[in-house]
């Protein structure tokens, strides 16, 4: 970490003494108040990505049910993130641009997970998913957006760097929570244990959220430099309106093909959510060429829609690598529970003390991959430096794929922890690298909408394997959890080798 804020310190200085920020302190400090309240975030994160399946088997629902239940954080992912970026875009007061929306966030956040393990029936435990995950998404794309209004492009991967440092830790401390509570301080097993932990993660979310919000200065937005803005006319013209329109009909139509042949075939029911997002966004393109035509300029969902057909090369190459990216992580938050437990008998009942200890165990290694994600991101700059962010991404997401191979074909769950290194070597480069380039190709004045919508191409992935690892799992793999560790590692290698074809930017 160190070496990290000495090149920090080092490329400030080089760059014209540009190391401080608006109130005048160091960059250095900056960052650390910035970041503090990734630790918190990360905590929501870790406590839901480890306990979700958890609560989910408790209530009753079967293993090929859960990648379907945990939809609620993709969807809210693709909905709430590119307007909260959009709106923070157009948001200036007394707290600035971005910290409005993180300190409501977090408050919310904070309520969400009190009120989490309470839930007593598995609707309303999904119900309540959708929730926390709203309200966690409100704060966490903010912070992203924050280093790019903050600091200037030769700091930016030491600064995404420095955030998944905290992300790691928060996430360590999540994901090792309820293991500690246990074992440390005699919580008892289950529901009491998640209980707690829950609780635990409110405060200090609040207490870490806070402190980034208080000590975080923000700079007016007409001190943002940074690539031209990309500007849309008031009114298209005729082939750009012909354009946008004849790709509306398409996604729409696009949309209604896959339902009817969901239909027909007797595919499993969750593709109808695809045909689903497809035809929404087809019409959405639809109304953005009706309204255009009538002058309305200020519809914000039209302004988004507008920006995700202009998006930069950058993103465009980017959105196919965090496809196949965020599919494999998606997969391995949701079986990784069944999986670790399913090489036990003793431990396959849900309702079983083996089962508990599974969990507990699938935590720790959770744990250990974000440790190890923390660790190695401090290096990941040196090393980008040295072979580009194209080659040490891709180099990264490798890793993560022998790890996720690892999970599927190890036979002992003690063993599990020497995969969970690779996948803690990905994570760190999933983590930073692309909001690493993806910074420094995109307009600083949208650099709020652009995260969002480089969100969406985090969530869509989770949508398509929420919709098809339960039939993945079901058919081909005969119902065992590891066949979704199997297509994980596949779709990990697939975004590393698309990951050496991402334009090069300025600095990558």
């Amino acid at each position: 970490m160190r070496g990290t804020l000495q090149a920090i310190r080092r490329r400030s200085s080089d760059a014209g003494g540009s190391d401080r920020v608006a109130s005048g302190r160091p960059a250095v400090w900056h960052l650390w108040n910035m970041c503090l309240g990734l630790f918190g975030v990360q905590i929501v994160w870790g406590l839901q990505n480890v306990n979700t399946s958890r609560i989910f088997q408790t209530l009753g629902a079967d293993v090929d049910e859960l990648a379907l239940l945990w939809i609620a954080a993709p969807i809210t992912g693709l909905l709430v993130q590119p307007v909260v970026g959009h709106l923070s875009d157009r948001t200036w007061g007394r707290l600035g641009r971005r910290r409005p929306y993180i300190l409501a966030g977090g408050l919310l956040t904070a309520l969400a997970l009190l009120a989490m393990p309470s839930v007593t029936t598995l609707w309303s435990a999904c119900l309540m998913l959708w929730v926390l995950t709203a309200a966690i998404n409100i704060a966490m794309e903010p912070f992203r957006a924050l280093v790019a209004d903050t600091l200037p492009e030769p700091q930016r991967t030491s600064a995404f760097a420095l955030q998944v440092f905290f992300i790691g830790a928060g996430a360590v401390f999540a994901s090792a929570l309820p293991w500690m509570l246990t074992n440390w301080f005699g919580v008892g097993g289950g529901g009491d244990t998640v209980s707690a932990a829950y609780a635990v993660g409110a405060v200090l979310l609040l207490v870490t959220v806070g402190w980034s919000v208080a000590t975080t200065p923000e700079r007016p937005p007409e001190l943002l430099g940074g690539p031209a803005d990309i500007v849309h006319p008031e009114m298209p013209s005729a082939s750009g309106a012909a354009a946008l329109a004849l790709s509306g009909v398409g996604w729409t139509l696009g949309g209604a093909l896959i339902a009817a042949l969901t239909a027909a075939l007797r595919a499993p029911r969750e593709l109808y959510l695809i045909a689903g997002i497809a035809a929404v966004f087809g019409l959405l393109q639809l109304a953005a060429v009706a309204l255009r035509r009538r002058g309305r300029t200020s519809i914000g969902m039209v302004v988004i829609v507008e920006d995700i057909l202009h998006m930069p090369p950058v993103l465009k190459r980017l959105a196919l690598v965090q496809f196949f990216t965020w599919f494999g992580m998606f997969a391995l938050w949701v079986y990784a529970i069944p999986a670790v437990s399913a090489l036990d008998p003793a431990s396959r009942d849900p309702g079983s003390a083996g089962y508990g200890r599974s969990a507990d165990w699938v935590g720790m290694l959770f744990a250990e991959y974000n440790a190890i994600a923390a660790l190695v991101a401090l290096g990941l700059p040196a090393i980008a430096r040295r072979i580009g962010r194209r080659a040490c991404h891709a180099l990264c997401l490798t890793c993560g794929a022998l790890g996720l191979l690892g999970f599927a074909s190890f036979v002992r769950a003690g063993d599990l922890w020497l995969p969970a290194i690779g996948i803690g070597i990905a994570w760190a480069a999933i983590l930073s690298l692309p909001y690493a380039m993806l910074s420094d190709g995109v307009p600083a004045r949208k650099m709020g909408v652009y995260m969002g919508i480089h969100n969406i191409f985090i969530v869509l992935p989770q949508l398509v394997a929420a919709a098809t690892l339960g039939a993945l799992v079901r058919i081909p793999f005969g119902g065992a959890p590891a066949g979704a560790m199997t297509s994980a590692a596949v779709a990990l290698g697939i975004g590393a080798c698309l990951a050496l074809t991402i334009p090069r930017a300025s600095a990558t």
